[in-house]
């Protein structure tokens, strides 16, 4: 199979779970929705600052939150309707 046709199923997968739910966008407010036990699964960008990403995932996995990996911070940021790039979504509540 083709890379591109690869990375382009991948990426409308993401985008089609993203906009099934209610997401919210950083890592801020995944905390806040962790807070408030509203969190049903973390969407991280592999090519974050992993400062960001690895505490959010140390948590999802104490949680038992799923985590879902997507390939760039434009990518998530565009599947979540935003024109920057995001390093954290999560589908909430």
């Amino acid at each position: 199979m083709d890379t591109k046709n690869a990375d382009s199923i991948v990426k409308c997968d993401i985008m089609a779970e993203i906009r099934r739910n209610n997401v919210v966008v950083g890592a801020k407010q995944f905390k806040k929705a962790l807070r408030d036990d509203r969190v049903l699964k973390a969407f991280l960008a592999q090519n974050a600052d992993p400062a960001v990403t690895e505490p959010i995932e140390a948590m999802c996995k104490d949680q038992k939150i799923p985590c879902v990996w997507v390939k760039t911070m434009k990518e998530l940021g565009q599947a979540c309707g935003i024109e920057v790039g995001a390093a954290v979504a999560t589908a909430v509540k």
